[in-house]
Parts: C-alpha cells; sequence; structure tokens
C-alpha cells in the first residue's frame, strides 16, 4: 500500500475546495460554494480510488472519521438530511462527500450536482463556517 508521505492531492479537488486541516486519516476539505455545508474527506493516502482498497484499519477509520463529521455538521448547521458520497467519477481520487441538506435547498430533494453553478465563499463567510466547524475539527484532529 502507498504512503500518506507519497499522497497528492487531486488538482480539481484542490481547485474545488478550501483546506480545513488534517484529521488522522483524511485531509479535510470544504467545497467553495455557500450553497450548502459541504465538507470532503480525503484519506491521505497515494494511488487510493475505492475504499476496499484501504487497508482493513483504515477502512475502520473512515467510517468513524466520517460519521463523527457527519454527525457534527448536522449538530452545526441543523440540517434535515445528511448525503454522503462517494462518486469518484470526475475524481478518480478517493474522497466521501459530506453535504447538510434543507428541505427547500435549490436541489431538494434531488441531488446537488449540477443543479447550479457553485458559489463562492466570501472572506467574511468562510471565516464564520472555520468558526462553526472549529470544535468538530479539534475532535477529528
Amino acid at each position: 500500500m502507498n504512503q500518506a508521505s507519497d499522497f497528492q492531492l487531486h488538482d480539481r479537488l484542490a481547485r474545488d475546495t478550501i483546506s480545513l486541516g488534517r484529521s488522522r486519516l483524511c485531509e479535510i476539505r470544504l467545497m467553495n460554494d455557500r450553497t450548502w455545508p459541504w465538507v470532503l474527506l480525503v484519506p491521505a493516502i497515494a494511488g487510493i480510488r475505492e475504499i476496499y482498497e484501504l487497508a482493513p484499519e483504515q477502512q475502520q477509520r473512515l467510517i468513524e472519521e466520517s460519521s463523527m463529521l457527519s454527525q457534527g455538521m448536522m449538530d452545526a448547521f441543523d440540517g434535515d438530511k445528511m448525503n454522503v458520497a462517494a462518486l469518484g467519477n470526475m475524481v478518480p481520487q478517493l474522497h466521501l462527500h459530506h453535504i447538510v441538506r434543507f428541505e427547500g435547498d435549490p436541489a431538494w430533494p434531488g441531488p446537488v450536482w449540477g443543479v447550479q453553478p457553485p458559489e463562492g465563499y466570501s472572506e467574511q463567510e468562510l471565516a464564520a463556517v472555520r468558526a462553526q466547524l472549529a470544535p468538530l475539527l479539534e475532535r477529528l484532529a
């Protein structure tokens, strides 16, 4: 298995997201779209495309981090539903999307992909989201 020291974030993820830090296993990235609270976990293991390619202990850690992130985001943003997905059709590098959904949001009840162009965060909005997520990010570290 490839080591974390060889890990490089896919260019598209680097371009479309903002770093929120690291967990024990993953890069934590905020999708630069203010429409939805949307955070990605990207296992910092080179060459991984699918969850089953991770070692069993890494798979377990990913599920733990994803569950903690999901609950923390729902608590922080008081959503109606948490969407978690690992599609990888556009970006082959393994990454898990965590999207807080609200009844009546622009894509409800369908998926968020392709509904509208992303609306980037302003500096003030980004600071507010970082502050809202700070306690959760500390627990994930």
